[in-house]
């Protein structure tokens, strides 16, 4: 069982208000981040600063006019020489730009092998947990029982958030290994593995070698007469090319892209995951257009992690009234938070508000909206 430690009582440095839902390290509540955001940003510039200087990366995306621009993500870094990108792996040396890790030759992730049904977020709608698309896209009706999953952690991210929840990848930024190859990475997969997820850190990060590496493998399974589904986890930052790429290899194995849609305003954006710009969004009207060419396997899905007090009502019916506009039927999951990284002082969710969340999605028109991680609610 959960055990639920009190989280504690924090003052907001802008309004003065005092609650277990500011965050220590951003000691600023999300009322004064949306309406008060230039007293806040102060805050929220030092809280990223002091996080991302003990990974030695910049604080913010590098803008320098006479740097090279990079623009493989919604970050669209111009790195000045010597300089590294928000991501760590691309660096300009000698006024070039070089990219550590993320090619078709150098990929910096770890992997492993998951046993089907996973706990992945859109499990339930998926072919290999839920049985999506029997008989052409998995191999019984409850799924692919006894496979497995091939589960890549991308060993870097497009993203800074305080939250994280998968914050080992910093470790792999951190110490440039286990490095792997394409070929490599397709080679795991053999017939024991009816599908392949990307996920970290974020593929945003690396997608050349996602691309490739996917495109391997799915190369070598339509040969051999193979399912073999291509999925991706992500917080949909990477250039509209590569997920243009991307798209149709999960599109025609089946497969799905999961869109962590963080929050609604650019203000918590911001705050939460220091970026400063709305890629996402636009990379899921994209995305969302895609979905109805394979309605028996929902091709896009959305999530958002409730971070309380910062995640709120405001922020959850903005997220549900954007998808809904774009589709209804695509699904969408509310997932409990769990207090980890530097928001490791923050409550979990509480039930009630997931359970407020839920409807104010339903109310927004969203079909198929569910309760993620329901045993972490307190």
């Amino acid at each position: 069982m959960l055990s639920f430690t009190k989280a504690k009582a924090v003052g907001c440095e802008v309004c003065g208000r005092v609650g277990t839902d500011v965050s220590a390290v951003l000691r600023v509540c999300a009322d004064c981040i949306r309406e008060r955001f230039d007293e806040a940003k102060p805050y929220i510039e030092s809280a990223h600063s002091k996080v991302r200087s003990r990974y030695g990366l910049p604080a913010r995306a590098p803008k320098d006019p006479d740097g090279v621009r990079c623009g493989d993500c919604g970050n669209d870094c111009r790195i000045p020489e010597g300089g590294k990108g928000f991501c760590g792996i691309v660096e300009n040396v000698g006024g070039k730009l070089v990219r550590k890790f993320g090619t078709p030759e150098r990929g910096l992730l770890s992997w492993y092998y998951d046993p089907l049904p996973t706990n992945c977020v859109p499990a339930e709608f998926c072919a290999g947990s839920g049985g999506a698309g029997y008989p052409k896209w998995c191999r019984t009706p409850r799924g692919d029982l006894g496979y497995y999953n091939l589960s890549v952690f991308l060993g870097s991210c497009t993203y800074s958030c305080l939250f994280c929840q998968n914050y080992s990848f910093r470790e792999l930024t951190l110490s440039g290994k286990p490095v792997i190859s394409a070929p490599e990475v397709a080679e795991k997969v053999d017939e024991s593995v009816s599908c392949i997820c990307y996920f970290g850190g974020d593929p945003s990060s690396q997608m050349p070698f996602v691309i490739e590496s996917a495109r391997l493998a799915r190369r070598a399974a339509v040969r051999d007469g193979r399912i073999l589904r291509v999925c991706l986890e992500t917080n949909l930052s990477m250039k509209l090319e590569s997920l243009r790429e991307f798209a149709e290899l999960s599109l025609e194995s089946g497969g799905g892209i999961k869109a962590d849609l963080k929050c609604w305003s650019s203000e918590i954006l911001y705050a939460l995951s220091g970026v400063e710009h709305r890629t996402a969004f636009e990379n899921f009207k994209w995305l969302a257009k895609q979905h109805r060419r394979r309605p028996e396997v929902p091709f896009a899905r959305a999530s958002t992690l409730l971070v309380p007090g910062y995640v709120d009502d405001e922020e959850i019916r903005g997220i549900a009234s954007f998808i809904a506009d774009l589709d209804p039927s695509i699904p969408y999951s509310l997932l409990a938070f769990h207090p980890l990284y530097f928001m490791d002082d923050m409550p979990y969710t509480k039930r009630e508000d997931a359970e407020r969340f839920l409807r104010i999605c339903k109310e927004e028109g969203l079909e198929k909206v569910r309760i993620g991680n329901p045993w972490l609610l307190s």
